[in-house]
């Protein structure tokens, strides 16, 4: 069967393109289309997301499927906010008293943010697989209010150009006591940087990363 397979960061810069068709068995699994790449993907540890999620190597794969090579990531396009959580993926500059609002809650005595911002350089370029990024912070999110009892959570990442000291990512927690705002944010920077699917570009050159984890 013909399969398309969407590159981005250093893959889509290697091949020179954002997609590339793979012939593969009709039995297919991830295994077989991360070994038909070949040198496409030398020296990197790669993992591929079929239909926007991340998946193993035993996955099957069958040609109605969205695939894609997911390099490793170094940290997503409409906001969407749900009991107590918000995400948001945007090009726009991010405001951290704003998304201090997405977190007030009277059941809290504790709000703690993080913010990643742009250091030594005159900027940073950000790209993201946008289809797979927001549903995957939204994920991230949401998993860290029901793990540490959070009364709400949210996390923006930014993704183009940011210059420098503007803020590519941040995340906001809030409990009712601190310990537990402080373990709720510290586990959504802690796996946005692992696992959301956006690529950091310093000088030129992207930078590395951690290799997603399937679930």
């Amino acid at each position: 069967m013909l399969v398309r397979v969407r590159l981005f960061a250093q893959l889509r810069e290697r091949a020179g393109r954002r997609e590339i068709e793979l012939d593969l068995p009709d039995d297919a699994r991830v295994a077989d289309a991360l070994d038909a790449v070949g040198d496409l993907a030398a020296g990197l540890p790669l993992v591929m997301a079929v239909n926007r999620e991340y998946v193993r190597a035993d996955h099957p794969l069958s040609a109605s499927d969205e695939l894609a090579l997911v390099p490793p990531v170094s940290g997503g396009a409409a906001p969407q906010a749900a009991g107590g959580t918000w995400a948001r993926v945007t090009e726009e500059p991010l405001s951290v008293d704003a998304l201090l609002e997405r977190v007030r809650d009277p059941r809290a005595g504790a709000v703690v943010t993080f913010s990643g911002t742009t250091r030594d350089v005159a900027h940073l370029d950000y790209e993201a697989y946008a289809e797979m990024a927001l549903p995957e912070l939204e994920r991230i999110v949401e998993a860290a209010v029901a793990e540490h009892g959070l009364c709400a959570g949210a996390a923006e990442h930014r993704i183009g150009r940011v210059p420098l000291a503007e803020a590519s990512v941040i995340v906001a927690a809030s409990a009712p006591h601190r310990a537990e705002a402080f373990a709720g944010a510290r586990a959504m920077i802690d796996t946005i940087k692992a696992q959301l699917p956006i690529w950091k570009r310093e000088e030129g050159e992207w930078v590395e990363g951690s290799t997603p984890s399937p679930g």
